[in-house]
Parts: structure tokens; C-alpha cells; sequence
């Protein structure tokens, strides 16, 4: 559906919605042509998802229990730009993630890896007046989804980005470089592959943090031609 008043991504840059090798596409996507609905006053003024109701912790994973999860420290960090380059400030960003053995904290999922109990795997940050943010949290494990014989989902984690009000919302995962489980992962290879290397996290040694943390860069860029893909296009 393409909708008057925005600029819309080139074709090419997000997944269908219907993705024959994505075995759960075939319940789930639009049987029927898509309908506009206006936006009223509630969903342009609710909830509330700025300042004062994100916690400082929330942002680090690492450091909401008790004790130390298990498994490599890693810090997530990156903008939140719009299609001309400029940064968004004030924009929520959650993640929500697999613990190190790949495994979320959730009740169906039930597959015989640990659950960590110092380790929830969901975090949430307000970008900056630059548009940036950051996360220290663990490096997910590959999991098992049922998906095709032997299908592993590679590591990665999931991010959603609210703009002014709820119904302003955009999802997407973000992996890490050079993972052998690529090839394999129809989740992955849904999106053309000219956009995949945008779903792809950068090492930064830079930012890395002698004897804690790796680092890796995710810039997240929400329309133009180096638009993020995402998993519910707009344009469709």
C-alpha cells in the first residue's frame, strides 16, 4: 500500500510479505488488498515513550539481575537516522534477544538449552539529540526453529523503533558479520539480497573495551535508498 505524504523506499529494499521458504509467512500475510485507516487522535498521542519512563538500567542487559549473565559482554550501539541522513532524537528503541546458548525466556521455548536466570534478554533506550543509543548486552546463541530440516536461525537481535505514538513503529533484527548460518536462514535471505548487508552489525574495535565488552555498530536508517529493511513495509 503506498500512502500519500511519504517518500517510499526503492523496491528491493524489504522483504515480501509472503516468503514461501519463511514456513509461517503462508498464515500470516495479507490474503486481501490492505486497508487505510485514518489516525486519530489516540493513536497520534499515546502512550507516552519519552523521557522519565525509561530507566538508565534498561538499556544495560547485563546488569538487571543479581548476578552476571553468562556468556561474551558485548556493547550494541549505532543512530537512528531518517532518509536524508539527520538523526531522530528522542525515539524508543527496545531489543529483545536469545541468551548465550540461544535460548529466549519465554514459554514456548522449549528446546534443551539453559535459561540463564541473571539474564531476561529485553532492553530499551531514548536515542540522543544526535540520534544516537546503546546497549550492553550479551552475544545471542543460534537456536533451532522447525522451520526446514535442520534450520538454525543465526545469532542476532531483534530491534523495534517507535516514532510519537504507538502506531509509529517499524521491526527488524540485526545480525553479526561473517555467520555461517546465512546461507541457510530464509528469514535472512527473504530480504533482497542488496539490502541484507544493512541488516549486518559492524565490529568496532574502536569502541571496543579492554578486558569488558566487544563492540559492534548498527546504524538504523528508516527510508531512502539506504533504508534499513524491515519487517512490515510500508509499501507493500
Amino acid at each position: 500500500m503506498r500512502v500519500p505524504g511519504f517518500r517510499h523506499d526503492p523496491a528491493g529494499t524489504h522483504p515480501p510479505l509472503d516468503s514461501p521458504g519463511y514456513g509461517s509467512t503462508k498464515l500470516r500475510h495479507p490474503q486481501h488488498p490492505l486497508v487505510l485507516l485514518p489516525h486519530r487522535l489516540t493513536e497520534i498521542t499515546g502512550p507516552l515513550l519519552g523521557p522519565g519512563r525509561i530507566d538508565p538500567m534498561d538499556a544495560d542487559l547485563t546488569a538487571q539481575h543479581t548476578g552476571e549473565p553468562l556468556g561474551q559482554r558485548i556493547v550494541v550501539f549505532g543512530r537512528l537516522l531518517d532518509g536524508d541522513g539527520r538523526p531522530i532524537p528522542n525515539s524508543l528503541i527496545e531489543i529483545w534477544q536469545a541468551n548465550a546458548s540461544g535460548r529466549y525466556r519465554h514459554t514456548g521455548d522449549r528446546w534443551p538449552a539453559p535459561l540463564d536466570p541473571n539474564f531476561a534478554g529485553v532492553g530499551r533506550a531514548l536515542t540522543d539529540a544526535n540520534g544516537r543509543y546503546e546497549f550492553t548486552t550479551i552475544r545471542p546463541g543460534a537456536y533451532p526453529w522447525r522451520n526446514h530440516d535442520n534450520a538454525w536461525r543465526p545469532a542476532h537481535i531483534h530491534f523495534s523503533v517507535f516514532g510519537t505514538a504507538f502506531v509509529q513503529r517499524l521491526v527488524t533484527q540485526m545480525y553479526f558479520p561473517d555467520d555461517p548460518l546465512f546461507g541457510q536462514d530464509p528469514i535472512f535471505n527473504a530480504v533482497p539480497e542488496a539490502a541484507r548487508p544493512r541488516l549486518i552489525s559492524r565490529f568496532s574495535l574502536e569502541r571496543t573495551t579492554p578486558e569488558w565488552a566487544l563492540a559492534f555498530e548498527f546504524d538504523i536508517i528508516l527510508r531512502g535508498r539506504a533504508a534499513t529493511p524491515f519487517e512490515d513495509p510500508h509499501d507493500e
